[in-house]
């Protein structure tokens, strides 16, 4: 069983940054694949970015290619995400999530993953 809890959301201008980061409990949060998702109203839950269980393999949404940093640490338990030139776009509840199953694959879709933190809000204004 793992427990993920974020932090860091915020209000924004456009062109700003924020730093996300996720607190895992969990002995065996270095075995899994780590995920940021977010899911702005009426839409569905959208892959952000994701990491493989060694932090080496990383894997980003197109729309945040460049702009959005993923970077965990395995002795800490936690996983931030960087995001700079943010975009009104990029306003969505940003969710952490762990997937079990598979430490070196990355899924980048919602249902692979078994394990949400409860979210937090990021709003860029124009």
């Amino acid at each position: 069983q793992v427990q993920l809890v974020e932090s860091g959301g915020g209000l924004v201008q456009a062109g700003g940054s924020l730093r996300l980061s996720c607190a895992a409990s969990g002995r065996t949060f270095s075995s899994y694949a780590m995920a940021w998702f977010r899911q702005a109203p009426g839409k569905e839950r959208e892959f952000v970015a994701a990491s493989a269980w060694s932090g080496g393999n990383l894997f980003y949404a197109d729309s945040v290619k460049g702009r959005f940093t993923i970077s965990r640490d395995n002795a800490k338990n936690t996983m931030d995400l960087q995001m700079i030139s943010l975009k009104p776009e990029d306003t969505a509840v940003y969710y952490c999530a762990a997937d079990p199953n598979r430490g070196r694959i990355i899924i980048p879709n919602f249902r692979a993953y078994d394990y949400w933190g409860q979210g937090t809000q990021v709003t860029v204004s124009s």
